[in-house]
């Protein structure tokens, strides 16, 4: 009997702590958000409490307006999204999976349900912001690059040297000593201009420093390859003309973001939305 009792005690404890740790903190027009879900969020991006909580309530309102608004996204948009993105990157739909899946550890099933979920959203922000939302002005966009110049301006080439092979530990035994020659790893210098690069490869040479290697990333014939920064070449005389869709898009951005701020606003003054407490 007495070992029943400690059994039972110890279930109850362990129930507790779970409830402690996975209790309801907020609740959003019915709908709960827990003090476990705070805590991922505040981990994940690196967010106070409050800012946490905050985010995660705008999430919570943004699945109920899409469910009231009727939205959704179909297998089939999915799959488009991300084969446009693989033909993007010039990698099959496969290749792409594989690349995903070595660069940020997702499966394909997690793959397609951030797809989904990114396509959700669009569908939300244009429902309830493309009415509201006029083209910027040449002189706005004249404004803005006046005030952001150095934000606008982008290589006009990277020069690097590409590293190649079927055999992706060599090409990790490469980075780790430059100065290694192997029969595995072909090796060639290249310019690559700007304009001929996809944005995923223009966005990870951007982000990689001189004199740094980029991550592995596989390439179309099955194999792998990286790159070694030498440098990015700028054109220190851009011309406005030649920059005007890029900022235009920006600003575009920053308007639907800020409409979508303010109705959200105004919907969670309405809401029914009780904080409970906080972790």
């Amino acid at each position: 009997m007495n070992m029943y009792k400690i059994f039972l005690t110890l279930v109850c404890v362990a129930s507790l702590s779970a409830e402690i740790v996975g209790g309801v903190a907020i609740v959003v027009k019915g709908e709960s958000i827990t003090t476990l879900d705070i805590k991922n969020e505040m981990q994940t991006s690196k967010a106070d409490k409050k800012t946490a909580a905050d985010s995660l309530i705008r999430k919570k309102l943004e699945q109920i307006e899409m469910r009231e608004r009727g939205l959704d996204v179909t297998s089939e948009e999915v799959y488009e999204d991300i084969k446009n993105t693989a033909s993007r990157n010039r990698l099959s739909v496969g290749e792409f999976y594989e690349a995903v899946r070595n660069s940020n550890g997702l499966s394909s099933s997690e793959v397609k349900e951030s797809v989904k979920n990114k396509l959700l959203s669009q569908k939300l922000y244009a429902s309830i912001a493309y009415a509201q939302m006029a083209q910027p002005s040449d002189a706005e966009i004249e404004e803005y690059y006046k005030l952001h110049k150095d934000s606008f301006v982008h290589p006009n080439a990277f020069r690097v040297v590409i590293y190649e092979s079927k055999n992706r530990a060599k090409l990790q035994e490469i980075q780790t000593n430059p100065m290694m020659t192997s029969l595995e790893v072909q090796r060639s210098e290249q310019e690559l201009p700007y304009n001929r690069l996809t944005p995923e490869l223009v966005s990870l040479l951007e982000n990689t420093s001189k004199n740094q290697f980029t991550q592995i990333i596989p390439d179309t014939n099955g194999g792998f390859l990286c790159f070694f920064m030498k440098e990015a070449v700028y054109d220190k005389n851009a011309k406005l003309e030649s920059l005007k869709d890029q900022i235009a898009n920006h600003l575009m951005a920053q308007k639907r973001e800020q409409v979508l701020s303010d109705y959200f606003a105004r919907l969670r003054i309405g809401a029914d939305i009780k904080i409970l407490r906080m972790p």
